[in-house]
C-alpha cells in the first residue's frame, strides 16, 4: 500500500484542480476526448434530464478536444472539467479497436475527491429510466483505501463476441459469459448481477460507480507502470478485473445494457425492453453516424426518437450548431 503522501500526490497530479465545477457532490461524468462522440454526450446529457436525475453531468475533456466541442458544452451549459490524458507504461496494440487507447482515462473518476460519489458513463449510452440510486449504492468507504470486497461497482462486461471478431480472445464465447449463468433466471436478472467472479470476472467499463480515493487511485497508477498491462486486451476493464478480482459490486444487466445481448441467441433470454435503465450503444456505427431509420437496430431508433426531441427543444432555444 502506497503512503498517503504519495497517493495524495498522484492524485494532485491526475486532479490540480479539486474545486468542485458544480455543487453537488455526487455527479455523473462522461469522457470526451473529439466531437465524433459529442452527439452522443448531448443526448445522454439530456436523456438524464428526461429521466428526472437530480444530479449533474459533468463532461471530462482532455486538451484534445477542440473549441467547437467547447462551444456546444457552453450553449448548453453542460458543465466540464480538464482530465490529463491516461497511458499506461506498457500498453496494448488496440489498433483492430482503437476506442481502448482513450478507454484508460475512463480511470480518472478514481480521482475525483472533491465529490463524495461518481457515477462514470459512456457518452454513447443513453438513459431510458431514472437510476439515481446509484448515488446511494453501498460501497467501501474511502477510509478503507481499496482493500474492501466492494471498491467499485459495474455491469459485467459480455464476453460472447456474439459479432465474432476475429481479434478477441479465444475464452470469449458464451460459456464464458457471466450473463449466461442467469439466462435460467431472468427474472432475477433484472434486479442482481451474477457474481462478480462469475464468468471471465470483467467489469463493462462503460459505466463505474465510484467513492473517489486517493489510495485506490494511487493503487490503478502503480498498475499502470507495470509490464501486465500489455497483456490487457480491453484496457481499463481488463484491469479493473485482475486488480480487484472477486472485489467489486457486479449491477445488473439493466444499467449498462450492452445492445448486442438484446439480439435473438445472445441474451434475449434475460433482457427485456421495459426493465432496461440505461442503453449502452456500443460498437459501430453509431446512431449518430446513421441517417434516422435507416438502422435495422431497434435500440438506434430509441437514439434517435430521444434525440429528436432534444435537437427541437434546442432549436427553440436559438441552438443550431450541427452537433
Amino acid at each position: 500500500m502506497a503512503s498517503d503522501g504519495s497517493a495524495n500526490a498522484a492524485v494532485s497530479a491526475a486532479n490540480p484542480d479539486r474545486n468542485r465545477v458544480v455543487k453537488s457532490k455526487k455527479v455523473w461524468t462522461t469522457l470526451i476526448t473529439n466531437t465524433a462522440y459529442l452527439p452522443g454526450l448531448l443526448a445522454l446529457d439530456y436523456s438524464l434530464r428526461v429521466a428526472g436525475s437530480e444530479y449533474p453531468l459533468i463532461a471530462l475533456y482532455t486538451d484534445s478536444f477542440p473549441a467547437e466541442g467547447h462551444a456546444a458544452l457552453d450553449a448548453r451549459h453542460i458543465p466540464k472539467k480538464r482530465i490529463t490524458y491516461l497511458v499506461p507504461k506498457m500498453s496494448s496494440d488496440f489498433s483492430n479497436d482503437p476506442r481502448f487507447y482513450d478507454c484508460w482515462s475512463k480511470l480518472t473518476p478514481f480521482s475525483l475527491v472533491e465529490y463524495e460519489r461518481v457515477v462514470q458513463l459512456d457518452s454513447d449510452m443513453l438513459v431510458l429510466r431514472n437510476m439515481d440510486e446509484l448515488m446511494d449504492l453501498e460501497l467501501d468507504p474511502p477510509s478503507m483505501h481499496g482493500t474492501g470486497d466492494r471498491v467499485f461497482a459495474a455491469s459485467h462486461a459480455c464476453v460472447c463476441n456474439p459479432l465474432k471478431k476475429k481479434h478477441y480472445p479465444k475464452d470469449w464465447i458464451p460459456a464464458n459469459c457471466a450473463f449466461t449463468t442467469q439466462h435460467d433466471s431472468p427474472d432475477e436478472a433484472q434486479k442482481s448481477g451474477a457474481p462478480s467472479t462469475a464468468g471471465l470476472a470483467m467489469p463493462n467499463g462503460g459505466l463505474q460507480v465510484v467513492n473517489p480515493c486517493a489510495e485506490v487511485y494511487d493503487l490503478i497508477l502503480d498498475q499502470l507502470t507495470k509490464e501486465s498491462t500489455a497483456s490487457y486486451e480491453f484496457a481499463d476493464q481488463s484491469m479493473l478485473g485482475d486488480l480487484f478480482h472477486g472485489r467489486w459490486v457486479a449491477l445488473p444487466y439493466t444499467y449498462n445494457a450492452l445492445k448486442t445481448m438484446r439480439w435473438k441467441g445472445v441474451h434475449d433470454k434475460i433482457w427485456r425492453d421495459e426493465q432496461v435503465k440505461n442503453l449502452h450503444l456500443l460498437l459501430s456505427p453509431k446512431p449518430w453516424d446513421e441517417k434516422p431509420g435507416e438502422s435495422e437496430h431497434e435500440t438506434h431508433r430509441w437514439w434517435w426518437d430521444m434525440n429528436s426531441k432534444r435537437l427541437s427543444e434546442e432549436k427553440k432555444k436559438g441552438i443550431e450548431d450541427g452537433f
